[in-house]
């Protein structure tokens, strides 16, 4: 792996393993059973972590890029995920579905520093009557590329959903940030680098995928009152 990889994933890992800490944390934190003592320390805590981080940003979107951003798209023959019993290609015998509908992305860079990519990431997921369980894993993939050219680092990701009984779809809105982009010097924009999106399908899939076909779960809202 080139160094250039190297960097771009060691920023991508960076922010996940942030995101991951800090719901451990929390999480550890709801746990416990504490008197006055631990109260009080908690509140002394948050003060201290208010006098600390109070007056700054962290969010990338009030950050300012000096150049166009790197184009963020999801590529079409891993738009969709259907996986079906026995490889039956019908709704009868459908068991996991998913969709990207959609990505919001900004970026921030200034002078030489490297490109900073957050997104935001929309997906529909589907149960179908014969999934078994009410839990799925998803798996999904962000690859950082040379525009129209070369791979340079790809990073799979995985999405646990679980469906309430009766529930067929899923929407779940995933915010991502921590990609970063090096760049060689001041001259190389955002515009020469394409970031994709994608499920982790089979070959099966994508074929179905390219010849157009999916399958969508409607929620009640979405479904037309009967005339």
């Amino acid at each position: 792996m080139s160094v250039v990889m190297r960097r771009i994933w060691a920023g991508v890992c960076l922010g996940v393993l942030l995101s991951g800490s800090a719901g451990a944390a929390m999480a550890q934190m709801g746990g416990r059973g504490g008197g006055a003592d631990d109260d009080q320390q908690a509140a002394a805590d948050r003060q201290k972590k208010d006098e600390e981080w109070g007056n700054r940003s962290l969010s990338l979107k009030k950050q300012k890029a000096e150049g166009p951003c790197p184009y963020v798209k999801v590529l079409y023959d891993a738009a969709r995920y259907h996986q079906f019993k026995n490889d039956v290609q019908t709704t009868a015998a459908a068991m996991w579905t998913g969709e990207i509908n959609g990505i919001q992305s900004e970026c921030a860079y200034q002078g030489t520093d490297p490109i900073q990519v957050g997104m935001d990431i929309s997906f529909s997921l589907g149960r179908g009557p014969q999934a078994e369980g009410q839990t799925n894993v998803y798996h999904y993939w962000i690859a950082v590329t040379e525009r129209d050219k070369t791979v340079l680092a790809k990073q799979e990701f995985e999405l646990p959903v679980t469906f309430a009984e009766g529930q067929q779809r899923v929407d779940v809105n995933t915010r991502l940030e921590g990609i970063y982009i090096p760049r060689k010097d001041i001259t190389i924009s955002g515009s020469n680098f394409e970031v994709l999106i994608g499920f982790d399908v089979t070959p099966q899939m994508a074929e179905f995928n390219r010849e157009g076909k999916h399958f969508r779960y409607v929620t009640p809202t979405e479904q037309k009152p009967a005339q």
